[in-house]
């Protein structure tokens, strides 16, 4: 299992490069090609979604992202430090049963639309949303 963690300031302008990296380890790690593009959007909306929030909320907390290839799997997770004043525990959150507000405010609703399997931990010290797919072992699907 390999993972690689990234950090970076609250700038829309590193969401970019975020997605870069993301796309270029999910295609090291296995996934086929044809989910490349769903990896590159679902982190930008997570990222996107985490500078936004950091902006208001924490502009000098660095956001962080976490990738790894574990048991057939292709893992990113984006965390961030900006408060969640939408739901107080720190349990991970059924999709189905968010509100639409929640859903379109917060741009999960998109993500859940391009991953494999996601979940979301929202808490009143920020939010990790975890996404994964598929992926070959030896990197080649």
């Amino acid at each position: 299992m390999a993972t690689v963690e990234l950090t970076f300031s609250a700038l829309p302008a590193h969401v970019r490069t975020a997605r870069l990296v993301a796309t270029a380890i999910a295609r090291r790690t296995g996934v086929e090609e044809s989910l490349l593009d769903e990896v590159r959007l679902a982190v930008g909306e997570a990222c996107s979604r985490a500078v936004e929030a950091h902006r208001v909320h924490c502009p000098g907390e660095p956001i962080r992202i976490e990738l790894k290839d574990d048991s057939g799997r292709f893992e990113v997770t984006v965390s961030d430090l900006a408060p969640s004043d939408e739901i107080e525990q720190a349990q991970p959150i059924d999709l189905g049963t968010l509100s639409d507000s929640f859903m379109s405010g917060f741009g999960i609703a998109v993500i859940a639309g391009l991953a494999d399997d996601v979940e979301v931990f929202p808490s009143p010290k920020g939010m990790r949303i975890r996404m994964s797919w598929p992926a070959h072992a030896n990197g080649h699907p």
